[in-house]
């Protein structure tokens, strides 16, 4: 069994990983296209969280993750109660094209666009909302930070995450 991270995947999978492989997965973009009720905001202050949206021509970058044998019912549990806590991500199955060459088929949790969770903001207004949004799980800034510093890290580069860390510390007086 195989997860696609490409979020909070990459830094917080939860569950035991016996490989991790660069991945590529086409047809989709790495997007703030998610408002955050639970995890990085509150219904009353949404913060935003990524998301894999459609869009034609695009590919995201991130890890592909394979499950420890034998993990596999309990993975999946664990990521249906992580994932879908409020039914805006989609669970679905989608082929990913490994740096090594490899194609597989794993787990990817995409964004519903008819969602009432669902939005498609200027870059200006994500890092507004990201720079002061906390939730649940943290700061949402954090989130954004920690997502950037590991795809760094994987030397995937993402251009408007990088100018969200940017802009958000600057709004946040960082």
């Amino acid at each position: 069994m195989w997860v696609f991270g490409y979020g909070s995947l990459l830094w917080n999978p939860g569950f035991e990983v016996a490989e991790a492989a660069l991945a590529r997965l086409p047809g989709w973009h790495r997007s703030f296209c998610m408002r955050s009720i639970h995890h990085r905001g509150t219904p009353e202050d949404p913060g935003l969280v990524l998301a894999l949206d459609a869009r034609d021509g695009a590919t995201c970058q991130g890890l592909a993750l394979r499950v420890r044998p034998g993990d596999e019912d309990a993975t999946l549990a664990y990521l249906r109660e992580r994932e879908l806590v409020s039914s805006a991500y989609l669970e679905t199955t989608q082929r990913l094209e490994l740096a090594d060459g490899r194609q597989v088929t794993a787990l990817a949790y995409v964004i519903d666009p008819d969602h009432v969770q669902y939005c498609d903001l200027p870059l200006a207004e994500q890092a507004r909302i990201i720079a002061t949004a906390v939730g649940g799980r943290g700061p949402n800034i954090e989130y954004l930070h920690n997502t950037a510093r590991h795809l760094h890290e994987l030397g995937i580069a993402d251009a408007e995450l990088d100018w969200l860390c940017a802009e958000t510390d600057r709004l946040a007086g960082v």
